[in-house]
């Protein structure tokens, strides 16, 4: 079957509608069928089309002016060669359930593809993801490294589900020194049994400057020294640590659900996210300030881990709605 070149994109004559009654390949037109570039180039691989005066290398050529186009080849190949009819759009591709086509099926994913050293625009993927549940499809980040290996990972935004917690009950007298916070005899049990703080010994209970500052503000702790102000305190834990803003927020709100949120620092992250009740943690969560973005490399060094220990791995985005949580799990297609 032979086609056209014009402009970036291949037509094909009327015969060139059974590509797409059989295999969902270009969409029909008053001429027969438009090809866009990674379906063309796919199809001349395969030997399904030819271009006069042009080969796979001289479209590869030309089609990869846009320095996006390989990247999207191979993703697109790749899921030709899986068995999934792909199609373009709304972000890079729409990817029907195996079996199915255009006019008679349902797609599956959204997928938008990455290169490894892509940055991840937290802001962005909230409105892409948000956008692809509402289709009620699933969202799939195409990751191809320089190796020109593909990683497949699914993008969820979960909400997380109210638990019980162990309220504290009473007011606890907390002595500062420094940045570090005491509570000492029954206050200590108290924050305790709320899954608060380390022990010094077995009067004393060391409060982390996250949990200092979330009790203080909800009027649980008291500071003994007349200088213990709030406002104080949020100063020396900001000054102290530059992502204090980013992770009090995202620590009140696992808090406010119920969680029991506690360094994550062994792990590379922030938080490691216990039920209460229960003894090994659920979630790795990593607290972002609005629009903040992250190589794509290091979420997977994050997800591998996660994986790696049994724990899902959360990105908590400040956002104007509130506290998003972005999800990220490698999947096999």
């Amino acid at each position: 079957m032979k086609g056209r070149l014009d402009d970036r994109v291949v037509r094909l004559g009327r015969d060139g509608t059974t590509l797409y009654e059989q295999s969902g390949y270009g969409r029909p037109d008053r001429e027969g069928l438009s090809l866009l570039p990674v379906e063309a180039l796919y199809l001349v691989h395969r030997g399904r089309i030819e271009i006069p005066g042009h080969s796979f290398e001289s479209l590869l050529d030309l089609f990869s002016a846009d320095g996006h186009f390989l990247r999207s080849y191979l993703v697109y190949r790749d899921l030709r060669e899986r068995g999934y009819v792909v199609q373009t759009g709304p972000h890079d591709f729409r990817v029907f359930r195996r079996g199915q086509k255009p006019g008679s099926g349902q797609s599956q994913y959204m997928v938008r593809v990455l290169s490894e050293r892509d940055p991840i625009e937290f802001g962005k993927l909230v409105a892409e993801a948000k956008s692809t549940a509402n289709m009620r499809k699933t969202h799939l980040l195409a990751v191809v490294d320089d190796e020109d290996e593909l990683t497949y990972y699914e993008v969820k935004l979960p909400v997380l589900p109210v638990r019980e917690s162990v309220p504290v009950e009473g007011r606890v007298i907390g002595h500062r020194f420094g940045w570090a916070v005491i509570a000492s005899d029954d206050n200590g049990v108290a924050l305790e049994k709320g899954g608060y703080g380390t022990r010094v010994d077995e009067r004393r209970l060391k409060l982390s400057p996250v949990e200092a500052l979330f009790l203080l503000e909800k009027g649980v702790l008291r500071l003994e020294k007349e200088d213990g102000s709030i406002g104080d305190y949020k100063a020396t834990f900001h000054e102290i640590d530059p992502e204090a803003p980013e992770k009090g927020a995202v620590y009140t709100h696992l808090r406010d659900l119920g969680y029991v949120p506690r360094t994550g620092y062994k792990f590379g992250h922030h938080y490691r996210v216990y039920v209460i009740g229960k003894t090994h943690s659920e979630m790795l969560v990593h607290a972002l300030p609005k629009d903040a973005d992250l190589p794509m490399s290091v979420i997977s060094r994050s997800v591998r881990l996660a994986h790696s220990v049994k724990k899902k791995m959360l990105f908590g985005c400040q956002h104007s709605e509130g506290i998003f949580y972005v999800e990220f799990a490698r999947v096999k297609l």
